[in-house]
């Protein structure tokens, strides 16, 4: 199948399911690359927490923070499905820098990535990626602000109601009275600005070597894969990835490693059209097309 064909094909299949995407596949040996709409911006949702374990590391590299150094941190509290962690602790706690970034990336924990950005703030964040040359992603809000949306105003029987409330009130121009999904005031980027993130993360770059293989280490031990993640993992690959989830985007980026020595970059952000909470069949399905714009860019 050529690739205009397969492209239109995949494009059906997102809509027919309810989903429009920002999707993107590198291969990091060449730079080839296919994707669905690679530059249309989302909210980053959770995405973000990559670049803040990288500005927190690279912060702990140049001396200015010390990761053993123990952060009392306040119990979130959360009883809403969703949040882990901390976010979740009924009493106060202590924890090092070093394990708050491992929350932050391998449970996506709110509390440890809001003790990290009140270390280094969004601003900041920010302002090293465009140091490292990495455009395209902006850091706005804190990790916090994705539990204090609608959904979390709603019972549990009514919560497809803050999802209607997210799908339909959006405007042309990505505005949104749900701050967390407008693009001017939430932290955002689009499939080919965190491609570029993972490329500077797995190939040398401005990014220093050490701080990298950090990163890259942290997304090796992400736990939530439910995600991309069943149509990656084998015997054969390692996948490494971060996931973002906000109302109705679900988001995933990461790269896989193939035992013949294959690297790609695979990013994909998704938006659904369907008003539920709980969609593992839109899981699925940009699981399925992000696996195959990889085969077929593996095989070109």
């Amino acid at each position: 199948m050529n690739t205009e064909t397969l492209l239109l094909r995949l494009r059906e299949e997102l809509d027919d399911g309810g989903l429009q995407g920002s999707f993107l596949v590198r291969d990091l040996r060449t730079g080839y690359e296919i994707g669905i709409d690679p530059d249309h911006e989302f909210p980053s949702a959770s995405l973000v927490k990559i670049p803040l374990a990288a500005a927190t590391l690279e912060r702990i590299r140049r001396g200015e923070l010390d990761g053993a150094t123990p952060i009392d941190v306040q119990p979130g509290r959360a009883t809403a499905p969703g949040p882990t962690g901390l976010t979740r602790f009924r009493h106060p706690a202590t924890v090092a820098v070093d394990d708050l970034l491992y929350l932050t990336m391998a449970i996506s924990d709110e509390s440890a990535a809001d003790t990290l950005f009140a270390l280094t703030s969004p601003a900041e964040v920010t302002r090293m990626l465009r140091e490292w040359g990495v455009l395209g992603i902006t850091a706005r809000h804190p990790a916090g602000d994705l539990s204090d949306t609608p959904a979390e105003r709603f019972p549990p029987t009514d919560v497809h109601l803050a999802h209607a409330l997210a799908i339909n009130a959006g405007t042309a121009g990505q505005g949104h009275p749900v701050p967390q999904l407008d693009i001017t005031r939430a932290s955002a980027g689009s499939a080919r600005a965190f491609t570029g993130l993972l490329e500077a993360l797995w190939k040398p770059s401005t990014i220093d070597a050490s701080v990298a293989a950090r990163v890259r280490e942290l997304m090796g031990l992400n736990l939530l894969r439910q995600r991309l993640s069943p149509d990656f993992v084998s015997d054969a690959t390692k996948w490494s990835s971060k996931t973002g989830t906000v109302l109705n985007m679900r988001h995933e980026v990461g790269v896989v490693e193939h035992a013949d020595g294959g690297v790609f970059a695979v990013a994909a952000l998704t938006e659904s059209r369907v008003s539920a909470a709980i969609q593992p069949e839109a899981e699925v399905l940009m699981a399925r097309v992000a696996r195959t714009l990889r085969d077929h860019l593996r095989v070109a």
